[in-house]
């Protein structure tokens, strides 16, 4: 990694995540009496429902789209059901799950193999690779991290969770108001119909997105109480080195030298465990708590292990 790309992912990435997960942990301190779970709701809600499908409308509209994009969820794909076997193998099988309830081991592994795919890796691989490098975070979400967080997830949740749910999953991702931003951004796009200002409109009416995540991500951590404990440690180790190590493998035993949209799949692998959990973890009676610390120790330890898987790839590339 050239000095150059280090500087810049310290000033404008690493700083402004830091800053803004930063000033989520102290905004409560600050504003006493209000409720942080009524807060992170509305917020969540607002994102949800308003500013997300509004930026996930303007990258598929604006979206080079090419069958090398596709590396991207596939390999992450791969690595994130990779992430979770491993963890379900730790968990059910190895004595590390001793003593763990069904709500703290499905908060475990759901916090193995989600990472913060958006919120984290948009900023991060548009500082590594420009603004082509903002279609692969959509691309990884839409077509790897969302499907498999409410099919797979959703099931590892209700089977694990103490809850009075009736989940479908298939009607629960349907009503997802990104999916059908993106969905209708990539209709624009191959039709090659000239919506330019409605998509930079829709761009710029989405972009408080990140910053309000990355907001609730500090919110949500249980500062507190950020006490290293034997399933978070098990988590981290998979979630940051041992689902980015698959993903690497993958990548490079793909035909062909390794190419940027393989990288950019490495790097969103390596991504802290996504806030996703949390609203899982509570709708469906997991530990919370438990998914908290994994995915505060988790985005912190981040902040150092992401550039060094950086690091891994550009010297592979030279």
């Amino acid at each position: 990694m050239s000095p150059e790309l280090a500087q810049q992912l310290l000033l404008k990435t690493l700083l402004p995540l830091s800053l803004l997960i930063a000033a989520g942990g102290i905004w409560p301190r600050w504003q006493s009496g209000i409720s942080i779970t009524g807060l992170r709701g509305e917020i969540n809600r607002l994102v949800l429902n308003f500013f997300a499908p509004m930026l996930f409308f303007a990258a598929g509209a604006s979206a080079t789209v090419d069958l090398s994009l596709l590396k991207v969820p596939l390999i992450l794909g791969a690595a994130t059901l990779f992430g979770l076997g491993l963890a379900a193998l730790a968990l059910f099988a190895t004595p590390l799950g001793r003593g763990l309830s069904g709500p703290a081991r499905g908060a475990v592994l759901l916090a193995s193999g989600f990472g913060n795919v958006l919120f984290f890796g948009y900023p991060f691989l548009t500082t590594v690779y420009g603004e082509a490098g903002a279609r692969y975070p959509f691309f990884a979400d839409m077509l790897a991290t969302t499907p498999l967080v409410w099919s797979l997830g959703v099931w590892i949740a209700f089977r694990c969770g103490h809850h009075a749910e009736h989940a479908s999953f298939l009607a629960m991702w349907l009503k997802l108001p990104p999916v059908w931003g993106f969905a209708a951004g990539i209709a624009v796009n191959l039709s090659g119909v000239g919506l330019e200002p409605l998509v930079e409109a829709a761009r710029w009416a989405g972009s408080p997105t990140i910053p309000l995540m990355l907001f609730v991500l500090g919110l949500t951590i249980p500062w507190h109480d950020l006490r290293p404990q034997r399933a978070v440690m098990v988590a981290m180790t998979i979630k940051l080195a041992l689902m980015p190590l698959f993903a690497l493998g993958v990548a490079l035993a793909w035909p062909g030298p390794l190419s940027e949209p393989a990288e950019a799949a490495v790097l969103e692998a390596a991504m802290p465990t996504m806030v996703m959990v949390i609203a899982l973890a509570d709708r469906f009676g997991l530990d919370v708590r438990l998914a908290g610390l994994v995915m505060g120790w988790s985005t912190l330890t981040g902040l150092v292990t992401l550039p060094f898987w950086l690091w891994v790839l550009k010297g592979l590339a030279t």
